[in-house]
């Protein structure tokens, strides 16, 4: 029951971050699909860095709660672009390139088309009153 405590409040503050730190690039740079990428990128900088510290033998390897709040809940909260981008880099350096680039090809086309329906579905409801 506590990874969850610890899942929940991470990813709280996770969530905060992105909001803040995606709305601060975004009025900087005058669109928010730059204040996106940027937290996509630190994201996925991130979690980089918190999983190669956490590998068994690691600096932090083995503290399932450092694991529980900082990768699953700080970084999928603050963006869940970066558990894909480690789930890819895992699969790529097990040496599965074909299924890293299902994944990047699925992830990519799929969320497209998901997001394309679900704006129609989302529009199509605003006209029932």
């Amino acid at each position: 029951m506590i990874a969850y405590l610890w899942v929940a409040l991470g990813g709280a503050l996770g969530s905060v971050a992105r909001f803040a730190a995606a709305n601060a690039v975004a009025q900087r740079c005058g669109a928010a699909m730059w204040g996106t990428l940027f937290v996509n990128v630190t994201g996925s900088f991130l979690i980089g860095v918190l999983a190669g510290l956490s590998v068994s033998g690691g600096r932090l390897g083995g503290a399932d709660s450092f694991r529980q709040f900082f990768i699953i809940g700080l970084c999928g909260g603050y963006t869940t672009f970066s558990a894909f981008s480690i789930q890819t880099l895992d699969l790529i350096r097990a040496g599965q390139l074909l299924h890293a680039g299902g994944n990047v090809l699925l992830s990519v086309t799929l969320c497209l088309i998901a997001v394309w329906l679900g704006h129609l579905l989302g529009s199509a409801m605003n006209g029932r009153g």
